[in-house]
């Protein structure tokens, strides 16, 4: 039956002319298929590595990684920024923070003289008040945009400190090396906003009291008002302002009563920690990746083998892991194409920043090159 379908699935697709490996100069990233990867790349404080899985028909996972000066000003701050931003619905919310969130953030870096978790949410609040704006602009013409969304993880390391901020169930897991025993033990840095996990159904339902109904199991999955697993995010304007939330909108998309309080919240969840020697790399990865490798698994696999590389290496174990389930090959599973691709697994966005700790002793004002790459090298 499998067999069938998959020999069903190959003949639709005819192999794309991309399909061998390319370079693209603009940002050093390489093609092959619908995987794009930066096997390594060096951060104001170490080195990284990228990668990038294409599953839906327009990629909805963005993602950057900024190292340089942090502010508007030259005198700095200095240090390291990593976004990844795993949209739904489609990919012009994801688009819009990749565009907006970091210049914000050095906006106000500039204003307060300095990195601090303020700033960090007051960049959050403006991309989430500019993407409000598009939306109320674009509604007339195109008020599916009203229902377009995307979960949004921050890493900012600056001055020995790295502060990790989040929405929605994207997640930052630091390997964390255990001196007396030498083994790399799996710290998560983040705090998921998934009404899978239970605290955060009763966050929702503490926050909604007089609504019953603001999560409901469908087809055995927890949705808020069930319609989405997330209880934070950027976008998502449908379930967070009520004008948005009628026709011409999709039916699917409108609730049967009208809602007095956004359901739906921008405020990220930032926590900060202060980087210590053995505190060794931080994956920062969309939930495609953790939907099939658990923290401490994807922190042995960048331990266990040369840094460069480390990104593509978790991708690729992701999609082994994704086709073992459908009893199939991972070779067959590269062969389908991207929208199809997304029955089999999601996009998927990494990135592995490893922390040297004689560069991140430096002081923040020490001048590096500002460098700039976007994940999918878009």
């Amino acid at each position: 039956m499998l067999s069938g379908l998959m020999n069903l699935l190959m003949g639709c697709f005819l192999p794309r002319s991309d399909r061998h490996v390319h370079t693209s100069s603009e940002t050093g990233g390489r093609q092959d298929g619908l995987l794009w990867y930066k096997d390594s790349g060096q951060h104001f404080n170490g080195e990284f590595s990228m990668a990038v899985v294409q599953a839906n028909n327009l990629l909805e996972d963005q993602s950057q990684l900024e190292s340089g000066c942090l502010s508007l000003h030259e005198s700095g701050p200095y240090g390291t920024f990593v976004g990844v931003y795993d949209g739904h619905g489609g990919p012009e919310t994801s688009r819009y923070i990749n565009d907006h969130l970091f210049q914000h953030l050095k906006r106000f870096t500039s204003e307060q003289q300095g990195m601090s978790v303020d700033v960090i949410r007051k960049a959050y609040q403006a991309t989430e008040e500019g993407f409000l704006s598009l939306v109320t602009k674009q509604w007339p013409m195109k008020p599916q945009i009203a229902a377009v969304g995307s979960c949004c993880l921050v890493g900012v390391i600056c001055n020995g400190t790295l502060y990790v901020a989040n929405l929605g169930d994207s997640r930052a897991v630091m390997g964390r090396a255990v001196k007396a025993t030498g083994e790399v033990l799996a710290i998560q840095l983040s705090a998921e906003h998934n009404v899978c996990i239970e605290s955060v159904r009763r966050e929702m339902q503490s926050l909604h009291p007089d609504d019953s109904q603001i999560v409901v199991l469908k087809h055995n999955v927890w949705r808020v008002k069930g319609l989405i697993q997330i209880s934070r995010s950027i976008g998502d304007v449908y379930l967070k302002k009520a004008e948005f939330n009628r026709e011409p909108l999709y039916s699917k998309f409108r609730l049967r009563e009208p809602f007095r309080k956004p359901i739906l919240s921008a405020d990220p969840s930032i926590s900060v920690h202060e980087l210590q020697p053995h505190d060794q790399f931080v994956i920062f990865a969309s939930d495609g990746l953790w939907e099939h490798l658990s923290n401490q698994e994807a922190v042995n696999i960048v331990q266990n083998h040369p840094r460069s590389g480390s990104a593509k290496r978790l991708v690729k174990t992701a999609l082994q892991e994704a086709a073992k389930k459908r009893e199939m090959r991972y070779s067959d599973l590269k062969k389908i194409d991207r929208g199809v691709r997304r029955h089999f697994h999601d996009d998927i966005t990494v990135i592995v920043v490893f922390l040297d700790s004689n560069l991140m002793s430096r002081a923040s004002s020490a001048k590096g090159p500002n460098l700039s790459v976007r994940g999918g090298g878009v």
